[in-house]
């Protein structure tokens, strides 16, 4: 998965790295999903977690990336370049 995800966007997850050094593995994964625009009913087989985990951790991503919860984070990753 990942080797495929960064044939398509390349420097995603370094520049995403070098921009929020704090972001877990776990982090990455949750928004490489969420850049291929994925639902979180989605997400939550891939990451063999709850739907409830899910939006857990998409909480806590949009506190560790500083967005309120006014902005969508879906649309803020598939804009990160």
């Amino acid at each position: 998965f990942e080797v495929n995800f960064k044939e398509l966007h390349n420097d995603f997850f370094e520049n995403l790295l070098r921009q929020y050094p704090r972001l877990t593995p776990k982090d990455l994964k949750l928004c490489a999903y969420l850049k291929m625009n994925l639902s979180t009913k989605e997400i939550a087989p891939l990451m063999a977690i709850t739907v409830r985990g899910v939006e857990i951790h998409r909480y806590r991503l949009r506190k560790k990336l500083g967005i309120d919860s006014s902005q969508n984070l879906s649309n803020f990753l598939i804009k990160f370049k």
